[in-house]
């Protein structure tokens, strides 16, 4: 009885918690914890309940769907139930919801449409004689909120579709922030005051849900359709991949990833395909909605409690959980940045253990109002370094104090702010956000700029990463990334060097060997000038065509240029002024770096007018080396397929931008006609 006892308490304190969480989600668009972590006590309770069927009971959290709708927006009783979808964390529970489904239609073999699940707010749009009429949000699944007015805003949801269209019908959808309208807006949102939203979910429902349409509309929502809820008086397709594909046919806006599938390892290799990929997505998704694809199945199969048999969302890892925030530190960058970051609470986050984390600077942890002790959101995307999204305030204890870098660097002894590593004076430019080391010699530097030297993106030294910078910098053999190019002379004392094998260290030398040929532009990004990224640095070049006469270069010759500014013109000539900076030029100039380039002008260059876009991994070379011999030859990069494009370079595992040049008629080029266009024109 004891034992039974304890289960009934659990479960209570279950519900008790997750009832708690479903109103800060789904009515105040506030979360306390991630979707991972209430996918997890969503689990326990099922678990529990299952193997406790006299404890569950109708007001249970797992009977239900979402919340109930809020009245100040009139509610809406839906005719169909918006079901929820039960999740599979892994390919055996895949699998296990296969034999399931198949165990239930005796076996027969059917197909699947997969389609990605958008993280946002589930819509449902009924269209009455052509003309829409109602817009609500799921709600409890049975009632939601009347939300016509803010939905008619969103540009791509149709006000009217074609009179050959059932003469009324249900369409249902997820509406959306994409990821630089979500970033945009809360940059927004903190300079005015106001706490960022955690993630695109609340950032959609916080805009669909305002009183005032006005605001709304300001916003860059999207939507796309999942799914047709019912029709009336006229015939559809039987099965949901042609009912998609009809839909579209009507204007409506139908996700072009979606795919139909013949088996279910066609579906574990769509999901695998964009579990890597989902970085280069334009939205948010947290994993794969599986749907039997024929309807005479689906009503075969019917439900289970409030979520269909014939449907599983397969989720992703997670990318985004909470923790708590231990202490800010600081550490400094290559250009003597005082970047403060977060010690954290160790916590798993898609199956990596996070224990830092970054938070930019002073001024953004002030507007995010980051406190250390707070509980926060954290937020890892692909091989990205963590970041801080923005603290749980309704979880705050009220100990800790406002952030002040000024304080956690104050040296007593000498009375003023010193940096952590070299104790030297530190400053704050006039206008710049970032506190700085004034010592250019500070080791911390030293070793950020040398890293950053022999990155890909720069001098692209292959062999000298983080830890062996450190170790050549602490083993004396080098001071600057000019004594990288007489390392040579140093054989005998690199290969005693730990991990520094013969073939290694005859690797390293002739990845530095052949650096000497980089173009200018990556030589005068990889000097780490401050504001001077991979593609002002190409600018410069194209006015300057060698160090000596950027070095020489008047403010007003800087200035000159459409796309300098007063910063960035101070920055070239402050860093020429330094007399440590000169001598490093002089010693790669007598290694024999190639510090200009031959004057050509652009519109001569056989590439001239040509504007190229790359997507997926190439194989002869990287995308910045790619991007390079393109500039070269007179032609430009960019991030996104639009109208101008004139070439999309596909190479293996492309993202979203193959689908957006296909749309658009773009021509593609595979990487090897690719090559084959740089051999002509070279």
């Amino acid at each position: 009885m004891a034992d039974l006892d304890k289960v009934k308490e659990r479960i209570e304190k279950l519900r008790a918690e997750i009832n708690h969480h479903n109103y800060r989600y789904y009515v105040l668009d506030s979360p306390e914890i991630s979707d991972a972590e209430y996918d997890e006590l969503m689990r326990e309770l099922k678990k529990l309940e299952e193997q406790y069927p006299q404890f569950l009971t109708p007001d249970s959290p797992t009977q239900r769907v979402g919340a109930a709708p809020v009245e100040a927006f009139g509610v809406v009783e839906h005719p169909l139930p918006l079901l929820s979808l039960g999740n599979a964390f892994s390919k055996e529970e895949l699998l296990a919801w296969y034999t399931r489904t198949s165990r239930l239609v005796a076996g027969e073999q059917f197909n699947f449409v997969c389609e990605h699940k958008i993280d946002g707010l589930a819509v449902a749009l009924t269209y009455v004689n052509s003309q829409l009429t109602t817009g609500a949000t799921r709600g409890d699944g049975f009632r939601g909120e009347n939300i016509t007015q803010n939905l008619r805003t969103i540009r791509s949801i149709p006000l009217s579709v074609p009179k050959e269209a059932p003469p009324r019908f249900e369409v249902r959808g997820e509406v959306f922030l994409p990821k630089e309208g979500f970033n945009k807006l809360n940059q927004e949102r903190t300079e005015e005051g106001l706490p960022p939203f955690a993630n695109p979910r609340n950032a959609a429902a916080g805009s669909v849900r305002q009183l005032d349409s006005r605001i709304t509309a300001k916003r860059p929502l999207d939507i796309y359709i999942y799914m047709l809820g019912y029709a009336e008086g006229k015939a559809t397709p039987p099965t949901h991949g042609e009912t998609m594909e009809y839909l579209k046919s009507l204007g409506f806006k139908v996700n072009p990833n979606n795919a139909l599938l013949t088996s279910i390892d066609q579906v574990e290799e769509y999901y695998q395909t964009w579990e890597e990929k989902r970085e280069s997505l334009p939205y948010e998704a947290d994993g794969v909605v599986v749907k039997v694809d024929s309807f005479a199945l689906q009503e075969r199969l019917g439900n289970i409690g409030h979520e269909p048999r014939w449907a599983v969302a397969y989720k992703f890892p997670a990318i985004q959980g909470t923790t708590q925030l231990k202490e800010i530190k600081i550490s400094v960058g290559r250009t003597g940045t005082l970047n403060p970051y977060a010690v954290l609470e160790p916590v798993s986050v898609g199956g990596v253990t996070i224990r830092q984390a970054a938070l930019h600077n002073e001024d953004d942890i002030r507007r995010k109002d980051i406190r250390e002790g707070d509980w926060v959101y954290i937020q890892r995307a692909g091989e990205v370094i963590p970041e801080v999204v923005g603290p749980i305030k309704s979880k705050r204890t009220g100990r800790g104090k406002e952030y002040n870098l000024l304080k956690k660097i104050f040296d007593k002894g000498k009375r003023r702010p010193a940096c952590p590593v070299c104790g030297a004076e530190v400053v704050k430019p006039e206008g710049e956000v970032m506190y700085y080391c004034s010592n250019a010699a500070c080791p911390a530097q030293t070793q950020q700029r040398l890293g950053h030297f022999a990155s890909r993106g720069a001098m692209d030294i292959r062999g000298i990463g983080e830890s062996q910078s450190a170790m050549l910098l602490r083993e004396g053999l080098v001071k600057d990334v000019a004594d990288l190019y007489y390392l040579e002379e140093k054989k005998e004392q690199l290969l005693k060097l730990e991990k520094m094998a013969e073939k290694s260290v005859t690797n390293m030398l002739e990845a530095i060997e052949k650096s000497k040929e980089t173009p200018l532009a990556r030589v005068i990004f990889a000097l780490g000038i401050r504001h001077i990224g991979e593609e002002m640095a190409g600018i410069l070049v194209t006015h300057f065509n060698s160090i000596d006469k950027l070095a020489k270069a008047s403010r007003e010759e800087l200035l000159s240029i459409p796309t300098v500014g007063p910063k960035l013109a101070d920055s070239v000539i402050s860093f020429f002024r330094q007399r440590e900076n000169r001598r490093i030029i002089d010693r790669l100039k007598k290694a024999g770096v190639r510090l200009e380039e031959e004057v050509v002008e652009p519109k001569e260059l056989p590439l001239a007018g040509q504007e190229f876009v790359i997507t997926g991994r190439l194989e002869t070379f990287s995308r910045q080396e790619a991007e390079a011999r393109i500039k070269a030859l007179g032609g430009t990069t960019k991030d996104n397929v639009t109208r101008e494009t004139t070439y999309l370079v596909v190479g293996a595992e492309p993202g979203s931008k193959l689908a957006r040049a296909q749309t658009l008629g773009t021509k593609q080029l595979t990487e090897e006609e690719f090559l084959r266009l740089l051999e002509q024109k070279t």
